[in-house]
């Protein structure tokens, strides 16, 4: 550049010629080499259009059609060039094109773009308080790195296309506040979920609310535990067969007023080794002693009684309490039999029964079933409890 004054200029594009005057019919010309997309190729002095040509090996041009003898054919090349370490004050577009940087950045870059193999692009910045943001059309900050940290921050909620994946003891457990969480609004149920770590250190894994029960009951030690509960509504019987030897070794049925549809019935109890097959109901099949009003009661046995004498009138209110049986898994012990009930007759007074007594016979006990006298069970609940062994 002799004659130039002041700093080196940008290098800009050169140009090479090619001259070639054409045989008849020739249509491929050798050049000196070019690059592809930068080549102007002239005929007799007037431009061709692209279409008019191929130039894409960097050395031949290819006519689209023939050239006549002694055509003229010039053909200018333009090389390329870099820019290196130069500074744009304004916008920068590629236009029908995209930026490929090839260089890696470094740790003391105040914003750069480059590229590196083991993590593709790579955006690197050095901020005051983020080292790099991501806004959106408004201006307002999306996504942001703080400055020297690996964490990312979301202004708002995150949206996942799939199923995120997190490492195990990635999310730290103070993380997770369910102080802004909606109450559930009702009592627990047996079908709520609950998450728990299956073995310290295992798999989170969902459980529900009934195998809590289940191991509470397990860990309080005579503890009842609740197994059952039937409603009369014109029932002949009332049955319960959740007997389990594993984890009881007695069992408590609480009654809540029981009323017959016959007036002035006994309200029973019937044993049964068989998974309630059959029960037994004969008129020796137990011994018992009844007090009633803390008299002396003689009985005709078809059941082990728990009430007597129930009314069903106006005025009275069925009867309520308990039977307890002992030791029903023993298959070479009888089962014994305590019972406890009130009633109010039609007069307004109050009666009280309590029975004790036995199955007059050794095995195991696996069912009970309710019933009245004669008729049926009007109305009325029985609820079945397992005292736990451990």
């Amino acid at each position: 550049m002799a004659g130039y004054i002041g700093t080196g200029a940008v290098p800009q594009a050169t140009q090479k010629r090619d001259s070639f005057t054409a045989t008849a019919g020739q249509t491929s010309f050798p050049t000196s080499g070019y690059t592809p997309g930068f080549v102007d190729v002239y005929m007799n002095g007037v431009k061709l259009a692209p279409a008019d040509f191929t130039a894409t090996n960097s050395s031949d041009v290819v006519l689209a059609v023939a050239a006549v003898a002694n055509d003229t054919l010039e053909i200018i090349s333009y090389s390329t060039f870099d820019v290196s370490a130069q500074t744009f004050t304004g916008d920068v577009t590629a236009s029908g094109g995209t930026f490929l940087p090839t260089g890696d950045t470094s740790a003391g870059d105040a914003a750069a773009m480059g590229y590196a193999a083991a993590d593709g692009l790579v955006l690197t910045g050095q901020g005051s308080t983020s080292d790099v943001t991501i806004k959106n059309d408004a201006d307002a900050t999306v996504m942001s790195i703080p400055t020297g940290t690996t964490g990312v921050t979301f202004a708002g909620g995150v949206t996942f296309a799939g199923t995120p994946t997190f490492p195990d003891g990635s999310i730290n457990i103070a993380d997770l506040d369910i102080d802004g969480g909606t109450d559930i609004g009702a009592a627990l149920v047996d079908a709520d979920l609950m998450i728990v770590d299956d073995g310290a250190g295992g798999t989170n894994r969902k459980a529900t609310m009934s195998r809590l029960a289940t191991y509470m009951g397990t860990k309080i030690g005579g503890g009842l535990e609740f197994i059952a509960s039937l409603d009369a509504n014109n029932s002949g019987t009332l049955s319960f067969t959740g007997f389990d030897t594993s984890k009881y070794d007695a069992y408590r049925f609480v009654f809540s007023n029981i009323i017959p549809v016959n007036d002035n019935v006994s309200f029973d109890a019937r044993t049964s080794s068989n998974d309630g097959s059959s029960y037994d109901s004969g008129s020796t099949d137990y011994k018992m002693a009844r007090f009633k009003g803390g008299s002396y009661l003689a009985y005709s046995a078809s059941g082990y009684g728990a009430g007597v004498d129930i009314g069903s009138a106006a005025g009275e209110d069925g009867c309520s309490g308990e039977l307890l049986v002992f030791g029903p898994h023993l298959d070479t012990k009888k089962t014994y039999l305590t019972s406890r009930s009130v009633q109010i007759n039609n007069t307004g007074a109050t009666l009280s029964l309590y029975n004790t007594g036995y199955r007059d016979s050794a095995a195991e006990v696996n069912a009970i079933q309710f019933l009245a006298g004669s008729g049926n069970l009007e109305s009325g609940t029985i609820t079945m409890y397992g005292m736990v062994n451990s």
